[in-house]
């Protein structure tokens, strides 16, 4: 999610509690964060609710932004926390809802490949969470939302190398997750 310098000028603003400035910002990376909630939920109302999330994260939390690493990098992590939170809640409403309905299967004629990969690496992600939450940030960062390492590294206060390592035993534990179907 690359933004433009008026972008990261008005986060600024914003964060200086400009409210015009925030107001024009969240109209500004909604587009974006949309296409970045995405990446993660395979049903377009599952990003949706994301990106709405997200962006009151950013409305919430914008004075908590002190410009020391580009908007654009504290925004990732904003929103790859937003649709992991938003998958986890969805998942636990469908478990909930397990008890009152009956078993169906998912057609697999009108059920997309990719939707049901994204779904099986969110859970392998959401199982590395829980046995080993300082791999995942990294991982998200990396393979979700695409930055480059030295950004990861200055968002997550880690050495390079550091970060580069935890990206790779990240890799690893959920391809072991994911099994054989995977490599």
């Amino acid at each position: 999610m690359a933004l433009d310098d008026r972008t990261e000028q008005l986060a600024v603003k914003a964060a200086q509690g400009d409210r015009a400035a925030l107001d024009e910002l969240l109209r500004t990376i909604e587009p974006d964060v949309l296409r970045h909630c995405s990446r993660f939920l395979p049903c377009r109302q599952d990003a949706e609710e994301a990106c709405q999330d997200a962006l009151l994260q950013v409305a919430r939390n914008i004075q908590r932004f002190e410009g020391r690493s580009r908007f654009s990098t504290w925004l990732h992590v904003v929103v790859a926390n937003s649709a992991r939170s938003t998958y986890r809640s969805l998942k636990r409403r469908s478990l909930e809802q397990a008890g009152e309905l009956p078993q169906q299967r998912p057609d697999p004629r009108r059920t997309s490949v990719i939707a049901g990969s994204r779904v099986d690496i969110l859970d392998a992600m959401e199982e590395l969470e829980a046995r080993k939450p300082d791999l995942i940030q990294a991982l998200v960062l990396r393979d979700v939302s695409q930055l480059e390492y030295a950004e990861i590294a200055e968002q997550l206060q880690l050495p390079l190398g550091t970060v580069k390592s935890r990206i790779h035993e990240a890799r690893k534990q959920v391809r072991q997750t994911l099994g054989e179907s995977y490599t």
